[in-house]
C-alpha cells in the first residue's frame, strides 16, 4: 500500500474534506505494515473500497418556525460500511455539520463499532439545523420534517441511529415518534431512547463512564489509578456530565469544563450539584460557562480559552473534533501528565496527536476511548430484539467486559519494541483487521 499515493487520489476526488481526509490519513498510516503483510488485501481493493462510503443520502429538509416563517436545511445520512452489522452511529444537529465532518465520523465508527465486539456497522448522519435559541415546538417540527426523509433508510436491521452533539434525549423523542407514525412500526431502530419506551439503563453516562474505565485500564498498566488526581476536561454534554460522574466517584477531582464561550476552572472540584447543573446548561440551549461561573462564585470563567492552559494530572477532550491543536499539545507535556485522552471523537489534531506519541506519551485515541457509548446502544438493540429490559448493574457490567476487551486489543496491537503502548495505532489495527477480513468473506461488494 502507498499511502501517498492513496490520499492523493482521495483528495483529488474529495478535495477540502480536511476532516475525512485527516481521519482516513491516520488510519492508513497506522495499518500500512499489517496491510502489506496480506496481499490478498491488495488484490480485491480493499483499501480503496473501505475509505468510500457504501452510500450517502443527502436531502433537504423544509419546516416552520413559530413565527410562521419557511426555513430550509440540509439532511444527510453517510452508511459507511455494513461489513459487520447493520450501520450505526449517530445523528448531529449543529450548524458546523458538513459532508467531511460526517463523512470522517461515520468512517471512525466504521472501526470504533469493530473493536466493541459487537455485530455493528459504521454510519453517521445529521443536519447543519442548530437547535440553539429553538423552543420545543420548533424542535419537534424540525425532527419530524428530517424523519420524513431519513426513515426510508434506516430500520432495526438496516440502518440504527442514535444521538450526538444537538440530538439529546428531546431529540431522539421526537424522532423515534415520527418514525413510529410514519411507518406503523414499533422497534429498536433509533437507540438513546428514554426507558420507560425500550431505552437502557446508563445509555446517556455510557460514553463517559466507558471513558473512565478505558483510562483506569490504561494508568494500572503504570501502576497508577484515578484517586487523588486532577482531571481537566472540556465540554459539558452528556458526554462531559459522563466522564465528570465517573471520574469523581473512582476519587479524582475534575476542574474545568468548557462551552463555546470559554472555559470553567474550579479548584474545589466540579461534583455533585455542579455536574447536575452541567445538564441544566446543556437543555438550556445558552452560554455555558458565565451562568456556572454566576452560579457558583468559588470558579473561575476564562472568556474564549480552552482549559488544556490549566495544571492537570489526566487530560481529556470531551467537546468536538480537533479542540486539542499541536501548541496545546506542548503545553501538556511540559506539564508532565500522567494520561491524556479523547473522548471526543478525534478531539486531536494530527499534530497534536504525533507530539503526544513522540513524547512517549500515555495517550489513546477517541474510536477506542469512548466506544461505551455505542457499546451501550448496541446492549440497547439486544434489549430491544429480545424484548427485555436489564439492570444498571447488568448494563454497567456488560460495558466494563466491552472496555476490556477494547484495552485489550489496543495493547495486542498497540505494543512497540521499547514497551510503549501506542494506543492509535493498536485500536487503528484491530478494528481494521476485523472489518477486512469480513470485507474479503463477503466479495467484492
Amino acid at each position: 500500500m502507498n499511502v501517498q499515493q492513496i490520499m492523493q487520489e482521495l483528495e483529488r476526488k474529495h478535495p477540502g474534506e480536511s476532516e475525512y481526509l485527516q481521519a482516513v490519513r491516520e488510519v492508513l498510516i497506522s495499518v500500512q505494515d499489517v496491510y502489506n503483510q496480506h496481499p490478498e488485501f491488495e488484490r480485491a481493493k480493499l483499501i480503496e473500497r473501505l475509505i468510500e462510503p457504501e452510500r450517502i443520502i443527502t436531502f433537504r429538509v423544509p419546516w416552520v418556525d413559530d413565527k410562521g416563517e419557511v426555513h430550509v436545511n440540509l439532511g444527510y445520512r453517510v452508511q459507511f460500511n455494513s461489513a459487520i452489522g447493520p450501520y450505526k452511529g449517530g445523528l448531529r444537529f449543529h450548524s458546523s455539520v458538513n459532508l467531511s465532518i460526517l463523512k470522517f465520523l461515520g468512517f471512525e465508527q466504521t472501526f470504533k463499532n469493530a473493536l466493541t465486539t459487537l455485530p455493528m456497522g459504521g454510519a453517521k448522519g445529521g443536519s447543519d439545523f442548530s437547535i440553539r435559541g429553538r423552543s420545543d415546538a420548533e424542535v419537534m417540527r424540525f425532527c419530524q420534517a428530517f424523519m420524513a426523509e431519513l426513515y426510508h433508510y434506516i430500520g432495526p436491521d438496516e440502518d440504527v441511529p442514535a444521538g450526538d452533539i444537538g440530538v439529546g434525549g428531546r431529540e431522539i423523542g421526537y424522532l423515534f415518534g415520527a418514525y413510529k407514525k410514519l411507518t406503523h412500526q414499533w422497534n429498536g431502530v433509533i437507540t438513546g431512547k428514554g426507558l420507560e419506551w425500550g431505552g437502557s439503563r446508563i445509555r446517556p453516562e455510557a460514553t463517559g463512564f466507558g471513558a473512565l474505565y478505558f483510562v483506569s485500564q490504561m494508568m494500572a498498566t503504570h501502576d497508577l489509578d484515578l484517586k487523588g488526581k486532577t482531571v481537566a476536561l472540556s465540554g459539558f454534554g452528556n458526554v462531559a456530565w459522563g466522564a465528570a460522574t465517573k471520574a469523581t466517584q473512582l476519587g479524582a477531582k475534575v476542574i474545568t469544563i468548557s462551552g463555546p464561550d470559554g472555559y470553567i476552572y474550579d479548584s474545589e472540584g466540579i461534583s455533585g450539584e455542579k455536574i447536575d447543573y452541567m445538564l441544566e446548561l446543556r437543555s438550556s440551549g445558552n452560554d455555558v460557562c458565565q451562568p456556572y461561573a454566576d452560579e457558583f462564585p468559588g470558579s473561575q470563567f476564562f472568556p474564549g480559552k480552552k482549559p488544556w492552559e490549566q495544571k492537570a494530572d489526566v487530560y481529556l477532550t470531551c467537546a468536538t473534533q480537533n479542540e486539542l491543536n499541536g501548541d496545546d499539545a506542548a503545553k501538556i507535556l511540559a506539564r508532565h501528565p500522567l494520561c491524556v485522552a479523547e473522548v471526543s471523537n478525534m478531539g486531536c489534531t494530527e499534530e497534536a496527536t504525533k507530539a503526544f506519541i513522540a513524547a512517549r506519551q500515555l495517550f489513546a485515541p477517541g474510536k477506542a476511548v469512548n466506544a461505551g457509548g455505542v457499546a451501550t446502544s448496541g446492549l440497547e438493540m439486544t434489549q430491544n430484539s429480545i424484548r427485555l429490559h436489564w439492570s444498571a448493574e447488568e448494563v454497567d457490567k456488560e460495558l466494563h467486559k466491552i472496555m476490556h476487551s477494547i484495552h485489550e486489543q489496543c495493547v495486542r496491537y498497540g505494543k512497540e519494541p521499547d514497551g510503549y503502548v501506542n494506543y492509535v495505532k493498536g485500536a487503528n489495527i484491530a478494528g481494521f483487521m476485523k472489518v477486512a477480513n469480513a470485507m474479503m468473506a463477503q466479495g467484492i461488494v
